[in-house]
């Protein structure tokens, strides 16, 4: 939002007003203990906002980075000077996806389409689904906020790892339920990783082995959340 100072004001007081807006609307980010990445520092390069994102998310989780941002880049990835990097105003709209210029433009298709009673749509770095985990965030502009974005997929996939004791076997879960879509989701994962230079993350003993060795751990509580970020579990998945 544009703010205009009176004409009648001197320049002088005219930049110490606007100067005064802008440290007020700063204030309620650092109140909130840095909730959200100011999106005006990095308007030049809006890759580096998901970056930043998956590296505090990771960091905050315990996931290791290397595969939250193989997850970004299979996502949201688009090539920049040669190399691929993540883009937090992206938008799938149950198949077609697109790339926006900035925050502003993909908020406004967001609200467009919901307008037009479509649910399935995947938001910001990480495509979190609308469908299915719109409920996690407090409005539009947090599910598409970068550092929301990918604190909500670390938080998934800690979740998914736990269940499946494999940080692949998490990202094939976190993109489908589905068998055969999750194992072509981990294939373009573990190739990221690969051009990332990176190997896969070291694991545990597999679910199946730790089970015979170990006796058997009180179930904790489900989370509220569905099988995936794109099927929610139900059959078929987004493919």
């Amino acid at each position: 939002m544009t703010h205009h100072p009176p004409i009648s004001a001197p320049p002088l007081r005219a930049a110490a007003v606007a100067l005064a807006l802008i440290c007020a609307m700063a204030a309620p980010a650092e109140a909130a203990g840095g909730a959200t990445i100011r999106h005006a520092a990095a308007t030049s390069d809006p890759a580096a906002l998901c970056e930043e994102a998956t590296h505090r998310a990771s960091a905050e989780a315990g996931v290791p980075v290397a595969i939250l941002q193989a997850i970004a880049l299979a996502e949201t990835g688009r090539r920049d000077d040669g190399r691929a990097r993540p883009w937090p105003w992206a938008l799938n709209f149950g198949g077609p996806g697109a790339w926006f210029e900035d925050r502003a433009a993909a908020l406004a298709a967001l609200r467009a389409a919901l307008g037009q009673g479509r649910r399935n749509i995947d938001v910001g770095c990480f495509q979190i689904n609308h469908r299915w985990h719109a409920e996690g965030f407090a409005s539009l502009e947090e599910m598409i906020d970068p550092l929301a974005n990918a604190r909500y997929a670390a938080r998934f996939l800690r979740t998914l790892h736990a269940e499946t004791g494999s940080w692949l076997a998490a990202a094939g879960a976190y993109h489908s339920r589905t068998p055969v879509h999750a194992a072509r989701y981990r294939a373009t994962v573990a190739r990221h990783l690969a051009a990332m230079g990176e190997p896969p993350p070291n694991d545990p003993a597999p679910v199946a082995s730790r089970a015979a060795t170990a006796p058997p751990a009180p179930e904790p509580a489900a989370p509220r959340m569905p099988g995936s970020l794109f099927d929610g579990g139900a059959p078929g998945g987004r493919g």
